[in-house]
């Protein structure tokens, strides 16, 4: 296991508990100068309806869950910054420029990524994203952008930006929309259900939850007969378009992670497995000619469970990465 990965996931569990209203975590400045995703606070979700926009500065190196207007303004040349944005499954992030104040001739940027990207890793992967790489950069010293908003394909979104002159700045406004079909998802929190649905698109969806859990599939529906099987090296579905596979690993992108299980038919009942893994992803990939859904429960291994595992588990191959 890579033990940057491991430490850069370490954090992100802290700020997903954060997210719950767990308070056990002080904020991580010091560690905050190494990696964008370990400045945390403990205080950024709560209820929002009926209340006024919610507004507070935006620190260089910052992750938000929650809708509102958000201002950074540099102090001292700010070269290495980014901002990661996460709502709840079933909604888009749409980012909108209310005032920008950079210089973009003196080596300034603002980027919005459709995603997240972590050490060189995308989430969601390029497999599974209907845009190219490059398409998911919006970049505004290229484009232009003042009263310009920009919609994300899934649950996640980030900004890049440098700001070199003390006084500059921009403003967002960040909120969430509907989305009826949730294709690509981070998980919020460590235990859940949720059902995955893809009605005759040819797309690859990707569920991640950033925690070592047992995954119980209670129901697959898909255009073909009934099973579940192991992955061996050579297996897999068959050349089958449209089937589900469990991937595990200690990276954010699922093209890079070990398949570990394949759900080639549909089934009714139960069917789990434990994954100590850093990450795992329930990924289904469709063919467009049926509409296919799974739904699945999830919970976080507890401590006990990944000392000493038993049953229908897959620790090792994790272990040994």
């Amino acid at each position: 296991m890579s033990p940057s990965f491991q430490l850069q996931c370490h954090f992100i569990l802290i700020f997903l508990m954060a997210l719950r209203g767990d308070s056990r975590y002080p904020e991580l400045r010091e560690a905050a100068d190494h990696d964008p995703l370990l400045l945390l606070s403990a205080s950024l979700k709560r209820e929002l309806a009926g209340e006024p926009l919610y507004r507070r500065a935006l620190r260089c190196l910052d992750m938000l869950s929650l809708q509102g207007q958000f201002t950074f303004t540099a102090d001292r040349p700010q070269l290495h910054c980014a901002a990661f944005f996460i709502s709840e499954p079933e909604e888009f992030i749409t980012i909108h420029y209310d005032l920008v104040s950079i210089n973009c001739q003196g080596g300034d940027f603002l980027q919005v990524f459709d995603g997240w990207i972590l050490k060189g890793e995308k989430f969601p992967s390029s497999q599974d994203h209907p845009l190219p790489t490059t398409e998911r950069y919006r970049d505004f010293c290229e484009s232009g952008g003042i009263g310009r908003s920009i919609r994300s394909s899934q649950n996640v979104a980030m900004i890049f930006f440098r700001v070199h002159e003390p006084g500059s700045g921009f403003t967002l406004t960040v909120k969430t929309d509907p989305n009826l079909f949730p294709c690509n998802v981070i998980s919020q929190t460590p235990n859940g259900r949720f059902s995955l649905v893809v009605p005759h698109q040819h797309r690859n969806c990707s569920f991640s939850i950033i925690y070592p859990v047992a995954i119980k599939i209670s129901d697959l529906t898909l255009g073909h007969l009934k099973g579940l099987q192991l992955k061996k090296p050579s297996a897999g579905c068959g050349g089958k378009g449209d089937f589900v596979e469990l991937l595990g690993g200690t990276g954010l992108d699922p093209s890079k992670m070990m398949p570990l299980a394949d759900l080639c038919y549909p089934f009714h009942g139960p069917a789990q497995m434990k994954i100590g893994c850093d990450n795992t992803v329930v990924r289904m990939v469709s063919s467009g000619k049926h509409i296919n859904r799974v739904t699945f429960e999830y919970r976080q291994l507890e401590p006990n469970e990944l000392e000493n595992p038993n049953g229908n588990s897959i620790r090792e191959f994790c272990l040994s990465i």
